[in-house]
């Protein structure tokens, strides 16, 4: 089986992995600066705080290649996919799904009806691919220039 056709391997996020996370964030969101005219967030963000308090996964392959990240959260609107990104080099790699679908059972093993996210309205894209899965918007809010989307997924037991 070559590199590419190797399944990817999901584990939670430790201290270890927190450089390997930020890159994978930063390369994965890196191409919508132009579009948005800002820096998206999770290219800021403080994944060594993130790994300490937060559900935080990784996908890899081989022990070492971090393919896609998964931050996780409890809110109080629910069950909350904060960040999820897929490094550019493994995107349509099935990396993605497979931690979508690690976050849906991550929120029922824990209790939660329905999982949820937001992402900027201009990342057309991810709407769709959101909407898709079954994913339903029900709040937009702005914010320092943002239009946040947040989408809803209902969520049954198997």
């Amino acid at each position: 089986m070559s590199d590419n056709a190797a399944p990817w391997h999901l584990r939670r996020a430790t201290a270890d992995d927190v450089a390997a996370v930020t890159a994978c964030a930063v390369e994965a969101f890196r191409t919508y600066i132009p579009r948005l005219g800002l820096t998206p967030r999770p290219m800021t963000r403080d994944y060594a705080q993130a790994i300490a308090h937060l559900q935080v996964w990784v996908a890899e392959r081989k022990g070492s290649q971090v393919g896609a990240a998964l931050l996780l959260d409890v809110t109080d609107e629910g069950f909350l996919i904060d960040v999820i990104a897929v490094h550019p080099d493994h995107q349509g790699s099935g990396a993605g799904r497979a931690l979508l679908e690690l976050a849906e059972r991550e929120a029922l093993r824990q209790g939660h009806a329905s999982i949820y996210l937001f992402t900027n309205e201009k990342m057309t894209e991810n709407l769709a691919l959101y909407q898709r899965i079954g994913y339903v918007e029900f709040r937009r809010e702005s914010l320092d220039g943002r239009t946040r989307v947040y989408l809803r997924k209902p969520l049954t037991r198997a």
